[in-house]
Order: structure tokens, then C-alpha cells, then sequence
């Protein structure tokens, strides 16, 4: 079939390059060995693209042409560094005639990660990084985020990320890092950073910071697939399936999260008829399989796992046990502090014991550096002072929220809530 030009081919190309953009850095980086020559190749084949579709129109099947068109490139620049390569074997002919033959062993691991997005994780969680920049440059390359987008993850300036990213990649290239597979305890020191980075990417896709979209499903699909392959990958690692679980009960409740416009649906009014039981089971079982690998306390993930599970065993919002969540909120607080779990614990409390008590974890943390432009700090403290009838307050803290926050959705259904309109 005959492309066919389109009204808008600059906003679907960067549809389509947003969405495409990491597997094409994942299989281009296979062949050239380097994260930052790959992402520099689907920049190019972006270019190309950018060219060639506004005359031509946008292929049927844009990623393959956008992965055809960075793989190109790398074969080409592949060429050029063996045209260099044959004159050097040339002169060690010899040398490269009497070497002993590769060992079968070496030739295929059957440890192996077959997968190249997951094979990208492990390999931009190198240790020779800081685990903010892990993070911050596999956002980038994996989940095709945005600069501002992985700040807005991080609660941290646009600047600090756009540093973070630039000096991993430098330092991946100048200490010779290769896309590689790590093995043995090596792949256990990276595993921390890898569902970290899981994690933040699925969140991403549950709640975009920006734009006019309330989901990304697509990044929660990777996500979600990373995980599983991960848990078959390290089966006997309760955290795997820790995060497994979270990512498969949040996934559950994708379909009742937004209405027929796309407008957020929130917690308390979701249809949860609509919410996947299969999903659920999943998430079930993966939060067993943590519980029977662990040998101690269980950890950040298996905690906002069982967390989650008390919402998916609640079939009305009514029976949601508030009190149990709050519990588990205080232990994933001392597990892994952060003013972040202490937002979420104060939501808890306020349902099992009241807006009040809730309101004085919410002032106590009102004041950290972290939170000073996270649109749902004001936004929870506005609920609570909606319940506790100080509905002026309460206005001018959804109108902070509204004003903090990048994302259209979310904004809108903000000042709806700051209007009276909505509970």
C-alpha cells in the first residue's frame, strides 16, 4: 500500500519516534556496542524521517522503517571501523592464524539475557555510574522519556538530569563500557538500579507528568514485560517479584483510570467491574512467590505490593481496609524512608483514622526540598482541608496543585475540585 500523506506528519512522527525510539537505541546498541553512538543513530534515522515523511507520507509500519533506518546507519559506521580494522588485521594475520579456537562455552551462555530493552537496562546500570544517573540516562533510553519528564520523576531540576545524562554517557564511552550482559554478582549489584528504573518507567506510563494524555500504556507494557521477563530471569529473588506484582495490580486498574474522554478517574470512583482479574491473580501470585523466597523483612517492593493487593481484594471502595494499608505505609517508611511514602501513609491515615491526624504528617512534611513542586502535596493537603470543612483553604491548595502540575488531565480535573465541582 502507497503511504499517504497526513495532516499532521511532525506530530506523528514524534508519536511514533517516542514510542519506537527505545527498542530502535536497544537494537541498534546490540550491533555498535555503545548506548551513546545508538541513540545518536535513531536520532539520525528521526532526521531522516522527519525529511522524507512530510513528502512521501508516513509509512504503514513507521517503527520498522524508523528501526531499518537507524540499523543502516549502523551497518554503515560497522563498515567504516572494519575497512580500519582489516588493514590493522592484516599486519597480526599471523598472530590472529595461531590463536586457540573459541571455547563452545563462549560462544553462548544459556544464562544469557535474550532480550535487548532488558540487555539495555543492565548494561546503563553499569556500577561506574551513580545510581541517579543510571536511572535518569535508562529513562532516557528506554522509556523514551523527556529531560523534564525524568526531572519531574526524580523531584529534581531540569538541569540536574540533563548533566546526569551527559556524563553517564561519557562515561560509558571514555571507560569502554560495551552493551553487555552482567553475569554472577555483577548482575546482582546492578539489580537495585534495574527495578528502580522498571519502576519509574511504569509509573510514567500510569500517570504522565506531562501532556494531554492521563495514561501512556505503552510504556507500562514495557515495563510490566521487563519485569516478568526478570522475575523468569531471577527466580529466586523476592523483590523481582515484588515489583512484579506492584506493576501487575497497578496495571489491573488501567481501563477504570480514565473516562470515555480520557478524563482521571479516581481511586474512590472507579468502576472496579472493569478492574482485570486476571491482572489481579497475577499480581497474587508474584507477591506468594516473594513472600516464599524471602528470608528476611520484606522488602520496598513486596511491601507497595501488599499494599496494592489490600485495594485489589476489595471489590467496593467502601471495604478497602485503610487501616491495614496505613500499617504497611509505616513499615515501607522505616524500609525506605522518603517524604514521598509519608504523603502516601498521611492519605491512609486520613481514611482509617481521620483528615486531622493525617493533616499533621502532611504540615510535618510540608516543608522538604523534595516535595516543594509536587503538584500532589497540595493537592492531598487540599483534600483533607475540604474534609475538615475548610474549604477556602482547601481551594487555594488545588489551585497550587493545578499550577504545578504538566499534565492537562490532571489539571483540569484539579480545578474542578478547587471550583467545588467534584469531591
Amino acid at each position: 500500500m502507497t503511504p499517504q500523506p497526513t495532516a499532521d506528519p511532525h506530530g506523528t512522527i514524534e508519536t511514533v519516534f517516542r514510542i519506537e525510539s527505545p527498542r530502535v537505541i536497544a537494537a541498534v546498541a546490540r550491533m555498535v556496542r555503545d548506548v551513546g553512538i545508538a541513540e545518536e543513530l535513531a536520532q539520525d534515522a528521526l532526521v531522516a524521517a522527519l525529511e522524507q515523511w512530510p513528502r512521501d507520507g508516513v509509512p504503514d509500519n513507521p517503527g520498522a522503517w524508523l528501526m531499518a533506518a537507524a540499523r543502516h546507519r549502523a551497518v554503515d559506521l560497522i563498515r567504516r571501523r572494519e575497512n580500519y580494522a582489516r588493514k590493522l588485521a592484516e599486519i597480526g594475520r599471523d598472530l590472529e592464524t595461531t590463536a586457540p579456537p573459541e571455547e563452545p562455552s563462549a560462544l553462548h551462555d544459556p544464562d544469557d539475557i535474550d532480550d535487548d530493552l532488558l540487555r539495555l537496562v543492565f548494561t546503563t546500570c553499569h556500577p561506574v555510574l551513580s545510581p541517579e544517573a543510571r536511572i535518569a540516562l535508562t529513562l532516557r533510553l528506554l522509556g523514551g522519556l523527556t529531560t523534564p519528564e525524568i526531572a519531574r520523576a526524580f523531584l529534581v531540576p531540569e538541569a540536574t538530569v540533563a548533566q546526569r545524562i551527559v556524563r553517564a554517557k561519557r562515561t560509558l564511552a571514555t571507560r569502554n563500557v560495551a552493551f553487555e550482559v552482567p553475569y554472577g554478582p555483577d548482575r546482582a549489584a546492578r539489580l537495585g538500579s534495574v527495578l528502580d528504573v522498571i519502576y519509574l518507567i511504569f509509573n510514567e506510563g500510569y500517570a504522565a507528568t506531562a501532556g494531554d494524555d492521563w495514561l501512556r500504556p505503552a510504556l507500562c507494557e514495557d515495563a510490566l514485560r521487563l519485569a516478568r521477563v526478570l522475575s523468569g530471569l531471577m527466580p529466586k529473588e523476592p523483590e523481582v517479584h515484588g515489583l512484579t506484582s506492584l506493576l501487575e495490580f497497578q496495571a489491573s486498574r488501567a481501563t477504570a483510570r480514565t473516562g470515555p474522554s480520557g478524563e482521571p478517574i479516581l481511586l474512590k470512583e472507579q468502576n472496579r467491574s472493569r478492574w482485570n482479574r486476571m491482572l489481579i491473580a497475577r499480581g497474587i501470585a508474584a507477591l506468594d512467590r516473594a513472600g516464599a523466597t524471602a528470608t528476611g523483612a520484606p522488602g520496598p517492593y513486596a511491601l507497595q505490593a501488599a499494599i496494592a493487593a489490600c485495594h485489589a481484594h476489595a471489590y467496593a471502595y467502601e471495604e478497602t481496609d485503610w487501616q491495614t494499608i496505613a500499617t504497611l505505609y509505616g513499615l515501607l517508611s522505616a524500609r525506605a524512608p522518603s517524604p514521598v511514602v509519608e504523603l502516601n501513609r498521611a492519605v491512609a491515615v486520613s481514611m482509617a483514622q481521620g483528615p486531622e491526624p493525617a493533616l499533621a504528617i502532611v504540615d510535618a512534611i510540608a516543608a522538604e526540598p523534595a516535595l516543594r513542586d509536587y503538584h500532589l502535596l497540595p493537592s492531598v493537603r487540599g483534600d483533607l482541608l475540604q474534609r475538615l470543612g475548610r474549604t477556602d483553604e482547601a481551594r487555594t491548595e488545588f489551585e497550587r496543585a493545578a499550577r504545578q502540575t504538566r499534565n492537562e488531565r490532571e489539571r483540569e480535573m484539579l480545578l474542578k475540585r478547587a471550583a467545588g465541582d467534584g469531591a
